[in-house]
């Protein structure tokens, strides 16, 4: 099979499908056998100017030995016959990499990543947490990269991350919006859930500044190497924090906050005008309602008064009336 011809990937777009057969696929491996183990499958799609879409996957028979984690099956023939049938059912997709349920990086993956590369020049190792812990994007992406702890020794393999995003195509959006609603809870307000986004917001964001701070005491402690290029990522970081220390930074913030909260608080002013308004209409409306249908009862009913006098009177003239031979 010819390998996918591919730039270096700077991007992974994951599409919705490829999550619920992960998921499918490991409900299924994990119904009657011990759970927890982690299952693995091909990516497919297509690579455009450094970003992947990963648009379809199919899950690949694979065993892996516990004990030893360079132990591993995985079934080639499988894999391509696989390839080949969904090829004509779309030329378009290719093989972009694979995927695993991790939920971490295991001792094997290097190897099995090699093996992908005849697959594809750059393959995308996808890890999906089927059962994830946290609110987030539940993939994390790698490439494969050669690095040398210093000029003297060797390059070696190593797993570098990839940015991961999810995306979709109209037809997924409107069947994700249809899962969503079976989903989701419509009883929980917007003020809530919207608190709720920050919490989980704040709380990524000091696990992300835990794990800076780990590993900046772990260089500074010689047990791992320093790595330039995370440097200057953590130099960029804080060259774009603001100056908080300085009275004009704090001014300015404060006019900022005082802005937005000002924005707020006439949004939700309106927002409750606009609700009374509302309510009125629905008053108004409703008693015209009621007034029209009491009005249309009150004249069906001397409707029927009328008919019944008119036919009492019609009775009592033909009592009146004599008949004839007496």
């Amino acid at each position: 099979m010819e390998p996918t011809k591919m730039t270096l990937p700077e991007e992974a777009i994951v599409h919705p499908l490829v999550l619920l057969s992960t998921v499918d696929h490991f409900n299924r491996l994990n119904a009657s056998i011990v759970t927890g183990k982690r299952v693995v499958g091909v990516l497919l799609g297509t690579s455009l100017k450094g970003k992947v879409d990963v648009t379809n996957s199919f899950a690949i028979p694979f065993e892996e030995d516990t004990r030893s984690g360079n132990v591993f099956y995985l079934d080639h023939n499988f894999l391509e016959n696989m390839c080949a049938m969904f090829r004509k059912v779309n030329a378009k997709e290719r093989i972009v990499g694979w995927y695993s349920t991790g939920p971490k990086i295991k001792p094997n993956d290097i190897d099995i990543h090699q093996i992908f590369r005849a697959y594809c020049t750059f393959p995308v190792y996808c890890i999906i947490e089927v059962e994830p812990k946290e609110q987030g994007i539940p993939v994390t992406s790698y490439i494969v990269k050669e690095e040398a702890e210093d000029e003297s020794s060797e390059p070696k393999l190593t797993f570098q991350h990839l940015a991961s995003s999810i995306g979709a195509l109209e037809a997924e959006e409107i069947g994700v919006e249809h899962l969503l609603r079976d989903v989701s809870d419509n009883t929980i307000s917007t003020l809530s859930t919207q608190v709720k986004d920050k919490m989980v917001a704040l709380r990524g964001l000091h696990e992300r500044l835990e794990e800076i701070k780990n590993y900046l005491n772990a260089v500074t402690e010689g047990a791992l190497p320093i790595n330039h290029h995370i440097m200057y990522k953590i130099q960029d970081i804080f060259n774009i924090l603001p100056l908080l220390h300085h009275q004009r930074s704090q001014k300015e913030m404060a006019i900022e906050v005082n802005d937005n909260m000002m924005s707020i608080y006439i949004a939700s002013l309106v927002r409750s005008v606009v609700a009374i308004h509302n309510l009125i209409n629905n008053k108004q409306e409703l008693q015209k309602k009621k007034d029209d249908l009491e009005k249309a009862q009150k004249e069906k009913l001397e409707q029927m008064k009328k008919e019944n006098e008119e036919k009492e009177k019609e009775k009592e003239k033909e009592k009146e009336t004599p008949t004839p031979g007496k």
